[in-house]
This record gives C-alpha cells, sequence and structure tokens, in this order.
C-alpha cells in the first residue's frame, strides 16, 4: 500500500514526513521506492528519513552504553566476589577513597598511654636463684674480691608447663572371715566414678577434647597429634569418636531448658549459615545444611537442619512467643510476619553494604552518589550513639531522639525523591526499592531504643562457628552435627554470661560421672541464671586477680 503513494510535482506539502515515522521506516523503504518525483519533495524526505533514522540510531547506541556499563559493573562485582576480600571493610586508601575515615590501626596507639608490663602476680611463683661463680666476683684486673649488697635484682618470665598423667586406682581388697549369706568373696571399695562406664579417659581429658574442637576450633586429629607429639599419650581417633557419640545426650536437657529460657524473652537476633553435613538425608540431596543461630540477651541457640526454610524460624517461635526479631532481609524470617507477634528488625548494615557495592562495582558519580547514602547513614548510627548515651537522662533524651527522627525522616523524603526520578538508572532503583520495601523493618529502632540498628550481634555469635567449618569442614554425620550446634549452644551461652566454659563443663561432667555417666537429674541447676552470686563468682572468667585484657 506505502509502495502505491505518488505526490505531485508541484504540490508543497508532502506525506512523507507523516509516513516517515510510523510506518515508512519500520518498513525500510526509502523516498524513492515511494515514487516522489519532485526535487523538493525528494531532498526533504530524504532529510526527514536521515533524521528519525540518526535518532533511532542514537537512542539505541544509548541503550547500549547503558548495557554496557551495566555490563562492566556486574563484571567487577563477579572479580570482587571471586578475587575480593570477603569482607566489605576497607582500610588504609581504599577506604580514604570512599569518603570514610581511615581505619584505627590495631594496637597501641601513637601519643596514648600505656598500660605498662603486666605482673601476673595472681600466678603461683616458682623462684630460682642465681649466682655469679667464685672467679667473677672479683676485680679481673686487681682480683680485689666484690663486696655483696643486700636484696637482689629480680625479674619474672611466665611459663606454662602442661603435664598428662595416669591415675593408678588402688583398691584395697578385703576376704569375709565369717560364714554370713549374701557376702561376696572379695570386697573392694567402689571405683571412682567414670564419665563414661569402663571407659579409659578421665573427664580433664573430655573436657580438653570438647573445649579444644567446639570452642576453639581446631580439628580433633590435631589435638590427637599434639597429644602424641608433645606428651606421648596415643588416643586411637575411634576412641574419641564413639565417646562424643555418648556424651550428645549429656547435655540434651541443658539445651532444652536454653531454648525454654530463649522463648521466654522478648528480644532475639537470628541468623544462619550454611553447615555441610556428609550423610545421607531422605528427601535432601546435597550435603548443605543450615546452621541457625538466635541470641537472646541471656542464650545463644544454635540449630543444624537440613534446610534454608522459613519453616526452621516458624517452629522455633511457633509457642506464644511475642517480641522483636533483628534479621537481615532474607525471605524466609517473613513468615514470621503473618502471626504479628513477631516484629522484625532489619539490618542496616546490610542496606549500607548495598550502597558499597553500587560504589565498588559502579564507580564515577553512581559512586559518588551511592557514598553519600553511606556517608547519611554513618549519620543515623551517630545519631542513634548519641541518644543511648543519654538514654537515663530525662532532659537530655528528647532532644536526642527528636534529632534522630528528623534524620530518618529526611532520609524517607530522600528516597522518595530518588525513585520518583525518571532518569534514575536501574542500578539506583534497585538498591533504593529494596530500602523502602523494608523500610518500616528498618526504622523499629527509632521508637524501640533497646533494639540494635543492625544485626552484628548474631553475626559476631556465628563467627566461631564458621571457623569450625572452615577447619574441620563441618560434621560427618547427622549426631556429630547435632553435638556440634549443643555444644556451641552451651559454650557461646556461657560467654554471655562471663563463666569460663573450661571450668563449668568440668563441674558439669563431673556430676555426671558421680551419677553414672548420666545427667544429673538437676542439670538445669548449672545453667547460668540458675546459679547464685557465689557459685557465678567461682566459674567467673576470667578467673579472680586475672586481667581479661
Amino acid at each position: 500500500m506505502l509502495a502505491a503513494v505518488e505526490v505531485g510535482a508541484g504540490k508543497e506539502e508532502s506525506t512523507w514526513g507523516a509516513l516517515v515515522p510510523s510506518a515508512v521506516v519500520d518498513a525500510g523503504l526509502c523516498p524513492q521506492c515511494l515514487g516522489f518525483k519532485a526535487k523538493a519533495d525528494l531532498a526533504q524526505g530524504e532529510a526527514v528519513y536521515w533524521r528519525v533514522m540518526h535518532g533511532r540510531a542514537v537512542a539505541r547506541e544509548g541503550q547500549l552504553k547503558v548495557e554496557i556499563v551495566d555490563l562492566k559493573a556486574k563484571l567487577r562485582q563477579r572479580e570482587r566476589e571471586l578475587f575480593g576480600r570477603k569482607s566489605e571493610q576497607s582500610k588504609g586508601k581504599n577506604q580514604s577513597q570512599e569518603g570514610e575515615a581511615a581505619q584505627r590501626r590495631r594496637g597501641q596507639q601513637r601519643g596514648s598511654r600505656g598500660h605498662g608490663r603486666r605482673r601476673h602476680v595472681e600466678l603461683p611463683a616458682v623462684e630460682e636463684s642465681y649466682d655469679l661463680d667464685p672467679a667473677q666476683r672479683r676485680c679481673p684486673r686487681c682480683q680485689r674480691a666484690f663486696e655483696a649488697l643486700a636484696g637482689s635484682e629480680d625479674s619474672e618470665v611466665v611459663e606454662v608447663e602442661v603435664r598428662a598423667y595416669r591415675r593408678v586406682i588402688r583398691r584395697q581388697r578385703y576376704r569375709p572371715t565369717c560364714q554370713c549369706p549374701r557376702l561376696p568373696g572379695i570386697v573392694t571399695p567402689p571405683c571412682p566414678a567414670k564419665l563414661i562406664p569402663k571407659g579409659g579417659l578421665g573427664v580433664s581429658v573430655w573436657v580438653l577434647i570438647l573445649i579444644d574442637k567446639f570452642l576453639f576450633q581446631r580439628p580433633t586429629y590435631r589435638l590427637l597429634a599434639d597429644l602424641r607429639w608433645t606428651h606421648g599419650v596415643r588416643i586411637a581417633q575411634g576412641t574419641v569418636t564413639g565417646g562424643l557419640a555418648r556424651l550428645l545426650a549429656l547435655f540434651e536437657p541443658l539445651v532444652k531448658a536454653i531454648v525454654a529460657k530463649s522463648l521466654s524473652e522478648n528480644h532475639w537476633h537470628a541468623d544462619e549459615t550454611r553447615w555441610p553435613v556428609f550423610a545421607t538425608w531422605e528427601g535432601k540431596q546435597g550435603n548443605r545444611w543450615q546452621m541457625w543461630v538466635i541470641v537472646s540477651k541471656s542464650t545463644a541457640v544454635f540449630q543444624l537442619e537440613p534446610t534454608r526454610s522459613g519453616k526452621v524460624v516458624l517452629a522455633y517461635f511457633g509457642q506464644p512467643a511475642t517480641g522483636i526479631l533483628n534479621v537481615d532481609r532474607y525471605a524466609g524470617y517473613k513468615v514470621l510476619l503473618q502471626g504479628g507477634r513477631i516484629v522484625l528488625a532489619y539490618c542496616w548494615a546490610h542496606v549500607r553494604r548495598d550502597f558499597l557495592e553500587v560504589a565498588k562495582d559502579w564507580g564515577g558519580q553512581h559512586g559518588a552518589w551511592a557514598l553519600g547514602w553511606v556517608e547519611c547513614i554513618g549519620e543515623l548510627y551517630r545519631l542513634n550513639a548519641e541518644r543511648l548515651r543519654v538514654l537515663d537522662d530525662p532532659q537530655a533524651y528528647p532532644a536526642a531522639q527528636e534529632q534522630l527522627r528528623a534524620a530518618v525522616e529526611r532520609m524517607a523524603r530522600w528516597r522518595e525523591a530518588e525513585l520518583a526520578d525518571p532518569l534514575g538508572i536501574g542500578c539506583r532503583h534497585k538498591v533504593l526499592k529494596s530500602l523502602a520495601a523494608h523500610w518500616a523493618g528498618l526504622v523499629v529502632f527509632v521508637d524501640h531504643p533497646q533494639v540494635p540498628m543492625d544485626n552484628n550481634t548474631a553475626e559476631r555469635t556465628h563467627r566461631n562457628a564458621v571457623v569450625g567449618r572452615k577447619n574441620y569442614y563441618g560434621s560427618g554425620a547427622q549426631w556429630s552435627g547435632k553435638l556440634a550446634a549443643t555444644m556451641f549452644t552451651i559454650f557461646q551461652t556461657l560467654l554471655l554470661w562471663k563463666l569460663n566454659p573450661r571450668l563449668w563443663l568440668s563441674e558439669y561432667l563431673q556430676a555426671c560421672a558421680q551419677n553414672g555417666g548420666r545427667a544429673p537429674a538437676d542439670a538445669e541447676s548449672f545453667l547460668p541464671w540458675n546459679l547464685n552470686d557465689a557459685q557465678r563468682s567461682r566459674l567467673a572468667a576470667p578467673p579472680a586477680g586475672c586481667d581479661s585484657s
């Protein structure tokens, strides 16, 4: 139809300009194809045609440039994930380039007053005396004797001596001299209590094994090699594995009580991380399990689950628990919002990380834009710290609270203005849309000063387990993974109460040994909140008189 269009040679107005944008260019036709004869119409048609084609080329070039920038950003992101640092923290010049203050150097700061050499007066002393040889007590030239002075020149050196030994248990035997019935032929005193009946390892060895693996995250085979090389103690790996499987039941009553204590509180932090379990599980493919942690003021509960589904937290908080849960933005936690009993407080540290990633991956004006948001988030942290500093001051607190609330409202207006900008690029809108979607949870801390702005508490608690995952790569069986979660729960809970895990574990396992290798009936009395002040002082870490720093 378009090819049949004819325009008279003498016409001053042409239909070419109207046809070009909508039909002719799409059809790939040129002015000659449409039968334009007049030179003026032909020139005008060609000009309009090429003007439209140029506009489309410019638009296509602009779109391709945007795609190239996006692909370069994704390439930088993949390279950073593969080869970069595993933390969003930067140091030195890189951090200065991002507009942040230089990281504080570790150790003694220049110009600050030091603490001096520690004396360690709480340790027992073993004195050693040294004297000059008789030939050295006189002048080497005139041979006149030196005069002895009162006192001595003293110095101290800290030494550690670890000793392995055998407990040789000798029980006196007796033989009855009477003919009374029901008497054994040989009478001996009872054998000292053992943690594992008929086992050859004492309580101190099991304390060493549990502490070494689940608190200091050293693979068991390394501990056994150290015992063999340093102390000449040879313990088979199978003996340790079998013993650990039997010890698991001793801690189950404690874990149940810790979970009950956790659910009785109203503020928690939650996080999850992968934990390999090399065991077959019905309905599950692969060995990637999840180690969940839920931290409250009094407890730290670890649970090993085969899934990362929200069903885990839904089952944990399925009992009538009400409160605030600090989490990251993982969708699995959002199932708790359905009941209305749990309020989710999202993590500002993760939001900050989003903007830092934009700055690292996109750079240029987008980097400057992202760092502006990072600076704004830093201001929120500063204002919140100022508010918490005057939390107990009824006169200063209202002003600090109002300053924080005003800063949050300014950030919300800035966010909406950015989202309304039609020229905003995709990387910006993606971050801002996430910020808007989670805004209600991000500002929970404004009305609840006891709620932190981030979820760092859970991540710090998880750090110890992550070190174990790197060192011995998870668990080889389901019971082993459950034991790991159990010991993480107990040790991290003890550390929350500033108790010495080694002292506490020695006392608890000794009580289990006295009970025939079973958990004592009053196992819950060993938990920190059930101890009296004298017991907590005795089991405190560090020991009395020791410098905790």
